[in-house]
């Protein structure tokens, strides 16, 4: 095989991965199981633009990835009957760019900004008034002779998504009529997804699989679904087919990933800090460089499930991990070691 069709292989897969993760989503508020303050407050913002015949107010999500945002951006779209246009602050380079996607829109359509935080500050000063007023101001010509010309939007809704809400600027967060904040699922929500999950691909299961699946998505559907579809994989391939607990755990055994949900790139953060540096306290960019990672990687991917497991503490000394992650890789806990003061941070 030519590395020409390897890539074709690639394509083909991430095509159909693409098109598993549409069929899996949910299609309306009533679908989406979990979030049930975030949904009660959409509900109720929905019912009232449509009373009154209004585009929705626009809406910021945010937290860790996998939870939802981009779901509930098409669901608010299909709630309200209107077209949703997707795109993402790196995609959006210049102020023109920006503004063909506003000239393009239809009165009530949802535009959904991925990675809003993402967006150049040129972008966002022709965004404001988009918002706020509902206007596009564009400079025609050059030096003296060169004048301004507000065109009328339609009014729309920005749907905007992002994964770092302190990096988004004041202005641009003080446009957003409703800002609502994505927290982990629990594990019961999460057996729920896998369960409808495994109805959708139609794979038989039963209910300890579902669990044991559940048990290691750290908290977020995405990762849930995507192990679902490995399972199912081994299960077809190792088994009869049907997702059981051991059939789930020597899947998931296989993929490195332990009884909690921690992968190979999260233990070997923890095991640095309780070997390297003997529980730490020690600095984020000290970790990253003893494990060749990015800090920001360490920070947004592995840090918050740890944080959220209570394995992982931030303290003005630096990262130290608790007892829990002694007792997880069957270390002792020396007693003599002094308690952090959990203040501040740092990535010394």
């Amino acid at each position: 095989m030519t590395e020409k069709d390897d890539e074709n292989v690639l394509d083909r897969k991430r095509k159909s991965e693409d098109v598993a993760d549409t069929a899996l989503r949910p299609k309306s508020l009533n679908d989406m199981i979990g979030q049930n303050q975030v949904k009660e407050n959409l509900i109720i913002q929905i019912k009232a633009a449509k009373a009154r015949k209004e585009a929705l107010e626009h809406v910021l999500f945010y937290g860790p990835p996998g939870l939802g945002k981009t779901t509930l951006a098409h669901i608010l779209a299909t709630e309200m009957g209107v077209n949703i246009k997707i795109t993402s602050g790196p995609a959006i380079e210049r102020a023109g760019d920006l503004a063909a996607i506003l000239t393009n829109l239809r009165a009530g359509d949802v535009l959904f900004i991925d990675e809003v935080h993402r967006l150049g500050r040129q972008v966002e000063e022709i965004l404001y008034p988009a918002m706020e007023d509902y206007a596009l101001d564009i400079i025609i010509g050059k030096g003296p002779a060169a004048k301004s010309v507000r065109l009328k939007l339609p009014r729309f809704t920005v749907v905007g998504a992002t994964t770092r809400l302190a990096l988004l600027t004041a202005p641009l967060r003080a446009r957003f009529g409703a800002i609502f904040r994505l927290d982990y699922y629990d594990q019961e929500s999460l057996a729920a997804i896998v369960r409808r999950g495994a109805g959708l691909l139609q794979v038989p299961y039963d209910e300890m699989g579902i669990y044991e699946v559940a048990r290691r998505a750290r908290g977020t559907p995405r990762i849930a679904l995507r192990m679902l579809r490995r399972v199912r994989d081994y299960a077809e391939v190792r088994a009869d087919g049907k997702i059981t607990e051991p059939v789930a755990h020597a899947a998931l055994d296989m993929l490195n990933i332990d009884s909690v949900g921690l992968d190979d790139l999260d233990r070997r953060v923890l095991l640095t800090i309780l070997d390297k540096y003997n529980g730490g306290p020690v600095g984020l960019n000290t970790i990253a460089a003893s494990l060749s990672e990015e800090a920001d990687t360490i920070m947004d991917v592995v840090e918050p499930y740890l944080l959220q497991l209570g394995y992982l503490d931030r303290t003005g000394q630096g990262r130290v991990a608790t007892k829990l992650a002694y007792e997880h890789f069957g270390k002792v806990y020396p007693d003599n070691k002094p308690q952090p003061q959990l203040f501040g941070d740092s990535t010394a």
